[in-house]
C-alpha cells in the first residue's frame, strides 16, 4: 500500500508540471554518459543533422608585443567559418563524428573598421599588400565517444544556467615557409589558440535540439603575420576576439558580410563531409599567395 501511495503521489505531482517542464525532464542528456557527452559536443561544435550548415562569426582586435614597447592595436578583425558534421562508426561500433569547415577572417583598420588591402609597417616603414584570412579546408576529428568524453570536459561557473567548454591548443611545427634545415636553424611556427565555448546547460541538455545558440571568445598568440615582412625582428602578435553563432552567413556583421557575397563565395558552404584534403593555414595560404604571384 505505500508503495501504490508512493507511485500515486508520483503520478500526481508529474500531472501539474507544466507540459513543457516534463518533456525536458524526459529527455535530458546526460553527460557523464560517453554517448551522452559526444551528442553534446557535436550540438557546441555544428548539428546533430549531417550535412547542415552552421556558421560562427567573431571580432576583435589584434596588438602587437614588442620587448621594451609599448604594445600597439594594428588592427581589428572580422571572421565567420562555415562548418558541418558528419556520423562516423569505427571498427567497433563506437559512435562517433568529423566536422568539415571553411573560414574567412579579415584584417580592418582599427580607427574606421574598413578592409585594409594594404598597411603601412610602422617599423619596416613599408607598404604591405594585406592577406586576409581564407582557409579551405579546417577540418577536424574523427571525434569518438570514449576519448572524446576522457580528453575534454563541461564546467559550470557561478550561480547560472551555463556550460563552459575551454580549449587551449599549444602549437610547435616546422613552419610552411621555412626550408629543409629547420631543425638546426629553428624557424618554426610557434604559438598558441585559445577558445571558450558557452551554452545555456538546459537548452543543450534537450535530446530534442540538433543545434544551440553559442557564444565563444577566442585568443592567439603568434608570430609576425608573413605578409608583414617582419623577417626575424623580435615580437609576437596577440587576438582577442568574441563571437557567436549566426542562422545563416547573410547575419554577418558588416564590412565581413559584404566581403562574403563579393569576393569570398565559396565560404557560404562547408566543404563535403568526404573532403580529405590536409588543412590550410595562415602560412600556408600565404604561401600559397606567394606562388601565384608573378615572379620577378
Amino acid at each position: 500500500m505505500r508503495l501504490r501511495a508512493f507511485i500515486t503521489s508520483l503520478l500526481v505531482g508529474m500531472a501539474v508540471l507544466p507540459l513543457e517542464a516534463r518533456a525536458i525532464t524526459a529527455t535530458m542528456l546526460d553527460l557523464e554518459q560517453p554517448e551522452d557527452f559526444l551528442v553534446v559536443f557535436r550540438k557546441v561544435l555544428c548539428s546533430l543533422a549531417d550535412g547542415e550548415v552552421t556558421y560562427f562569426t567573431w571580432q576583435g582586435q589584434v596588438y602587437s608585443r614588442v620587448p621594451g614597447e609599448r604594445d600597439r592595436h594594428l588592427f581589428n578583425v572580422q571572421g565567420m567559418s562555415a562548418r558541418a558534421c558528419g556520423s562516423l562508426t569505427s571498427e567497433t561500433g563506437e559512435a562517433g563524428f568529423r566536422q568539415v569547415t571553411r573560414e574567412v577572417m579579415l584584417y580592418l583598420d582599427p580607427e574606421t573598421n574598413t578592409v585594409l588591402e594594404t598597411w603601412q609597417n610602422p617599423w619596416t616603414e613599408e607598404i604591405n599588400t594585406v592577406v586576409p584570412v581564407a582557409n579551405d579546408p579546417v577540418n577536424s576529428g574523427p571525434f569518438w565517444e570514449t576519448a572524446t568524453a576522457q580528453r575534454i570536459s563541461f564546467d559550470r561557473l557561478g550561480d547560472t544556467d551555463l556550460l563552459f567548454l575551454t580549449f587551449t591548443i599549444p602549437l610547435f611545427y616546422p613552419n610552411p615557409l621555412g626550408g629543409e634545415y629547420q631543425s638546426y636553424m629553428g624557424g618554426h611556427y610557434h604559438a598558441m589558440e585559445m577558445f571558450n565555448f558557452t551554452v545555456g546547460e538546459q537548452e543543450v541538455l534537450r535530446s530534442v535540439e540538433t543545434t544551440v545558440p553559442v557564444a565563444i571568445t577566442w585568443s592567439r598568440i603568434s608570430p609576425w603575420l608573413p605578409w608583414m615582412a617582419m623577417g626575424s625582428r623580435p615580437g609576437e602578435l596577440v587576438f582577442h576576439a568574441a563571437g557567436a553563432r549566426v542562422t545563416n552567413w547573410e547575419d554577418l556583421p558588416e564590412p565581413l558580410r559584404e566581403q562574403i557575397a563579393t569576393e569570398f563565395s565559396l565560404y557560404q558552404l562547408p566543404p563535403p563531409l568526404d573532403d580529405d584534403r590536409p588543412n590550410q593555414t595562415t602560412w600556408t595560404n600565404f604561401r600559397d599567395y606567394l606562388d601565384s604571384q608573378p615572379q620577378p
